[in-house]
């Protein structure tokens, strides 16, 4: 039986907010656990006074609430953009950070968390905080229409893949322990399942014909009655993984790339057909706008979109978007045969409402059928 380490659609991963401070808790099969301390010290820091500098300083805080795999690029993109904005405003500038699933995330700006800017990985969690009137641009009219990164769906196997898994159809083999997060709190996990159930639609997955939509179902099913572990968002599934837990850990190719870059011995595969993932960015106007911050969130938000940002962003595994630097590291990416985006399900709204609403949809339902065999 699977582990749900978030329950399947939490309305939040906090408890009760303190002012202007959710306080986050993990929960996990054992009940509460103890508090997620990086992410309360780093809300902490980001709640404590004024988020400027203190008087006699020209120095703006920008709070930055992300999801959780590029946490390690933006350590590197940050001093960048610090030198950069130094050099052209005359002005220093200084961050507080918090990394989580991007539901999650989403959730905790809305609720409090008072981020002047927001990178999530899916950009119904950007349209989220936009409904709750905190962003109020319209946040697509930056370039590549907000999606500062890309990646696409893959698998982490273990090192001379013993399970011989290369495509989607070898997840659904008897007895295999698979890894994926909680869809209620992990963007990641959503775009796992639309990548397994995209591929078994357009008839790339060995047993279902092409817009076979029972059959899809079916297939989805097969495969998460042999997850064995739903953490809460993708950076800690892959942890999970990389203590041993599971044959294969459905993930970003990113995570993938920069666990191996860490000595990781796990192998990386690309399914022959799967989801191109597009992750936005956006400054929370309403925050940024009481913060007095709104021009270096702007700044901060273009600065992510430049050659040296997306260098930045290749380097830690993802694929860039702009189109001079994807070209000088297209080699650094496998070729996926059969790519699709999320318009195969009509968009990120129909998606939503067909495959991940509660009780009705797709997914719900073959995640119940799993969890009942």
């Amino acid at each position: 039986m699977m582990e749900s380490r978030s329950p399947y659609l939490a309305q939040a991963d906090f408890l009760p907010p303190l002012p202007k401070l959710p306080l986050l808790w993990e929960r996990g099969a054992g009940g509460v656990r103890l508090p997620l301390l990086a992410t309360i010290i780093t809300l902490l820091l980001a709640a404590c006074g004024s988020p400027t500098a203190p008087a006699g300083t020209d120095a703006v805080r920008l709070t930055l609430a992300a999801y959780s795999t590029p946490a390690e690029a933006y350590g590197k993109i940050i001093p960048l953009f610090q030198a950069d904005f130094k050099s052209k405003s005359g002005q220093d500038v200084t961050f507080a950070t918090s990394f989580q699933g991007s539901g999650a995330q989403s959730r905790a700006v809305i609720g409090g968390l008072e981020a002047d800017v927001v990178a999530l990985s899916l950009g119904p969690d950007v349209d989220a905080i936009a409904k709750a009137k905190l962003i109020t641009h319209d946040w697509t009219s930056a370039p590549h229409k907000g999606i500062v990164s890309n990646s696409v769906v893959a698998f982490a196997v273990r090192k001379g893949n013993p399970r011989h898994i290369t495509d989607w159809a070898d997840l659904a083999q008897p007895g295999l322990n698979v890894l994926t997060p909680d869809a209620a709190s992990s963007g990641g996990a959503r775009w796992n399942i639309l990548g397994l159930y995209g591929a078994a639609l357009r008839g790339q997955v060995s047993g279902v014909a092409a817009n076979d939509q029972k059959g899809a179902q079916d297939f989805m099913t097969r495969v998460l009655k042999n997850v064995s572990v739903m953490d809460k968002d993708a950076r800690t599934s892959l942890t999970t993984f990389e203590k041993g837990i599971g044959d294969v850990a459905i993930t970003y190719e990113n995570e993938v790339l920069l666990g191996q870059q860490r000595g990781q011995d796990y192998q990386l595969v690309i399914p022959h057909s799967t989801i191109l993932i597009e992750t936005p960015v956006a400054v929370v106007d309403g925050y940024a706008d009481r913060h007095g911050t709104r021009a270096a969130a702007e700044a901060f938000v273009n600065f992510l979109f430049t050659p040296a940002a997306q260098q930045v962003f290749a380097q830690y595994g993802f694929r860039p978007v702009d189109p001079g630097v994807a070209q000088k590291t297209v080699a650094e990416f496998p070729a996926v045969p059969d790519q699709f985006t999320v318009d195969q399900f009509g968009g990120w709204t129909k998606a939503n409402a067909d495959i991940f609403t509660q009780d009705s949809g797709l997914y719900s339902m073959a995640i119940a059928a799993a969890q009942a065999k």
